[in-house]
């Protein structure tokens, strides 16, 4: 099959170079983390293919911006480094990856109150249990919810029982202040979603992640992700500032008013701009996020960890200080805060930003009424809203169509990448093309270990 594969690829490039083939085989809409690895797989097989992409980079929702030294990823963004999917496709080592150090400081009843996961800080257990966020039983629960997703595959997650995320934490018993000082903000961090309403599964998904691998940042921002599963594209397969105006089988229309045409098409963007090019006549919903990067002289912390909001008042969720996980996001003796706010509670920036720098004042004191503001986000379409959650759907439209993102999948990087690669199998299968086995394990074993390196050394926070 190897043979087959390596053979169509020469084919394919030789018509190129004579000219041959005016037309690609596949357009693929969107260059985000699902087209990208769509297009990669493509790619494997010796299929033609050309990426159309509205805005002026790739990475989609994966972006990095950089200002005064600093780098500001679009939105606060983790890899998580246990997704099967980042680990058969990404190169951990050449990404530089830094790890948050697992566990969280949490802002509750005006102190600040630290818990780390003893599986990793065996010397911090003793702190864990006496901390008064939750009972002894909830930390016992949260030992137990550890070991049992730890012992259960994917697959296992996405056969049990769906609910809630909330209903789901009562149903193993946590009591009311446990969910609302720890696990309502780490989780509602994750999902991006205040009310816990997000499927249960996608809860237990991440919370397995977290168990079995680490939080971690690249060198060069979350924007190192798309870029280096893009560098293994053929040169001048990605069309920049391409704004598409509909799709369907085997064509796709410009807004510019000229037409594509093509033996397939998949669309790869998010929720509410496939139901647009596709014309489905139902909504994808989204969640939109907030976050505020301000530029500090002095770290408000001094730990590589992230900052919940316990129940305090005032819009922020979380903070973290991300050149403590990974120095290179801050220039020499800048230091970066991050504040994530869900939703958008208010469309006036002005007003956000005043009652964020209130619940920081409240927090930090008036040193932080000194931190510069760098920049504002605003994600509309930052998460998807699916539920029931479906692990694996069918991207295939109709013959000639496709369409894949983590709104087809796992509202996560596992599932954008996951769903891409599954959309380009499906296709492969309607061109007659024999998909090759393990072909992305071959070149990027997923044997490795899922951390990418030891955690970082710092001191203790001391205490407020």
């Amino acid at each position: 099959m190897e043979t087959a594969v390596a053979a169509t690829a020469a084919m394919h490039a030789e018509q190129r170079k004579r000219g041959g083939m005016s037309e690609p085989d596949v357009l693929i809409v969107g260059a985000g983390l699902a087209g990208i690895c769509c297009a990669r797989t493509l790619a494997r097989h010796g299929v033609g293919f050309r990426i159309l992409e509205a805005s002026d980079a790739i990475g989609g929702r994966v972006r990095s911006d950089r200002q005064d030294g600093f780098i500001l990823d679009r939105g606060f963004q983790v890899l998580l480094t246990a997704y099967p999917e980042a680990l058969d496709q990404l190169d951990y080592e050449a990404l530089r990856l830094r790890p948050f150090l697992a566990g969280a400081i949490i802002r509750y009843h005006g102190h600040f109150l630290r818990l780390s996961d003893p599986a990793r800080e065996p010397g911090a257990l003793l702190n864990n249990l006496f901390a008064p966020v939750g009972s002894l039983f909830d930390k016992y629960r949260l030992w137990r919810l550890r070991y049992d997703v730890a012992h259960e595959t994917i697959a296992d997650l996405f056969e049990a029982p769906e609910t809630t995320t909330l209903q789901a934490l009562r149903q193993r018993g946590f009591s009311p202040r446990m969910i609302e000082a720890f696990l309502k903000p780490l989780l509602g961090g994750i999902l991006l979603d205040s009310k816990l309403t997000a499927s249960s599964r996608l809860f237990l998904l991440a919370f397995k992640m977290l168990t079995e691998g680490d939080a971690a940042l690249p060198e060069e921002g979350m924007g190192a992700i798309p870029a280096q599963l893009a560098q293994a594209l053929p040169e001048g397969s990605i069309e920049l500032n391409t704004p598409v105006r509909s799709a369907g089988r085997r064509e796709v229309v410009l807004e510019s008013g000229g037409a594509l045409a093509a033996r397939a098409v998949v669309v790869a963007t998010d929720g509410p701009e496939a139901a647009r090019l596709l014309g489905l006549g139902h909504a994808i919903n989204s969640r939109s996020v907030s976050v505020l990067y301000f530029a500090a002289k002095e770290p408000p912390l001094d730990e590589p960890m992230l900052v919940l909001n316990g129940g305090s008042r005032g819009p922020v969720n979380n903070l973290c200080v991300p050149n403590l996980i990974q120095p290179s996001y801050a220039p020499p003796g800048g230091w970066l805060v991050s504040t994530t706010v869900l939703g958008w509670p208010t469309s006036d920036d002005k007003l956000l930003v005043n009652t964020v720098r209130a619940q920081l004042r409240r927090w930090y004191g008036l040193v932080a009424q000194e931190w510069r503001l760098l920049r504002l986000y605003r994600i509309h379409h930052a998460h998807p809203v699916v539920y029931p959650l479906d692990w694996q759907q069918d991207p295939r439209l109709d013959a000639g169509l496709y369409y894949c993102g983590d709104h087809r999948a796992t509202p996560s990087f596992q599932g954008a990448m996951e769903s891409g690669r599954l959309a380009a199998e499906a296709l492969l299968g309607e061109l007659g093309i024999e998909v090759q086995p393990g072909l992305s394990e071959a070149a990027n074993p997923a044997h490795r270990p899922s951390r990418p390196g030891p955690q970082p050394v710092s001191e203790e926070n001391d205490d407020d």
